[in-house]
This record gives structure tokens, C-alpha cells and sequence, in this order.
């Protein structure tokens, strides 16, 4: 009985707590202006509404473009460092404790960017809606994330409703 009790706890453990220091990282770049080590940590476990990744950024960089979310809630937790947060073209001084929380919507477009010397770490966490659609202004793109890949368009670039159509 003991064992069965044991295994049980193992492998609630394993479908409930991830310890983010040990979750495995990917770097992602894109010279000059995106650099950072970024980990799955919500993967894998039983979580079907929230994901949470961490995001190490390096000094000077960022980890994504300025974007909005039609459908997903975002919150950030500032680990470690200080940098800016661009949002609603405003840009606001973070630092290590700060919490962040952003709403769905065009009103609060943002991104995170390491305005500082050291790194900036932080947890990124979501609703996890599907679909989804976000909004790039910068850069004009529209994205629909769904199951698969993402699908990428500039607004300018789009069909009219009836096109291919009898």
C-alpha cells in the first residue's frame, strides 16, 4: 500500500509541479533587436486554461514584437532585473517584484524590453484561448493561432469575404 501511495505522489508531481529553474530552455534570436532564453514551464503538466513560460531577455534586447491579444489575458512576474514595459504607447519602468497584468484588446498593445545591463528575467503567464488572434501595429501583421502552425498575414495583404468564391 505504501508504494501505490508513492507512485500516486510521483506522478501527481509530475501532472501538477514544475520548478521553472529546471525546465529546459530554448535561445531565440533575431539580430539586432531579440534575444532571449525562453522555457515551456505549463508543458506537460495538467493545466489546460493557464499556461507559464520563463523568459530570460538579454541586456539591451527583447523577446517579442509589440503586440495585442483579441481573446488571451496576460500576466508578467519580474524575477530578476529591471527593464520597460511598452504599453498603449507608454513606457513604464519594471523591476524585479513588479507584477504586470494585461487585458485583451487593442487598447494594450505591449512588450517587454530589457532596457538594462544585466538580464531580465520573468514568468509569462496566459489564458490559453483557442483560436487566437493577435495584432502586430508595428508592424501591420495579424496572427490566428489555433492547432498547428500560426497563420501570418499583413492586414493589407487580406482577401476580400467573397474571394474564390461562386
Amino acid at each position: 500500500m505504501a508504494e501505490d501511495s508513492h507512485d500516486k505522489a510521483a506522478d501527481l508531481r509530475h501532472k501538477l509541479i514544475r520548478n521553472f529553474n529546471q525546465v529546459p530552455r530554448e535561445r531565440y534570436t533575431r539580430p539586432p533587436l531579440y534575444d532571449s532564453l525562453v522555457g515551456a514551464v505549463s508543458d506537460g503538466t495538467l493545466a489546460r486554461k493557464l499556461g507559464c513560460g520563463i523568459d530570460t531577455v538579454a541586456p539591451g534586447q527583447q523577446s517579442c514584437p509589440y503586440h495585442f491579444h483579441h481573446t488571451q489575458e496576460e500576466m508578467f512576474i519580474i524575477l530578476e532585473g529591471q527593464g520597460t514595459l511598452r504599453v498603449a504607447g507608454e513606457r513604464l519602468p519594471i523591476q524585479a517584484g513588479d507584477v504586470i497584468f494585461i487585458p485583451c484588446g487593442p487598447e494594450y498593445p505591449h512588450h517587454i524590453l530589457n532596457t538594462s545591463e544585466a538580464e531580465l528575467k520573468y514568468l509569462s503567464i496566459s489564458t490559453q484561448e483557442r483560436p487566437e488572434v493577435c495584432e502586430y501595429p508595428d508592424s501591420g501583421k495579424l496572427a490566428v493561432f489555433s492547432k498547428g502552425p500560426a497563420f501570418i498575414q499583413r492586414r493589407d495583404k487580406g482577401l476580400d469575404y467573397w474571394d474564390g468564391e461562386p
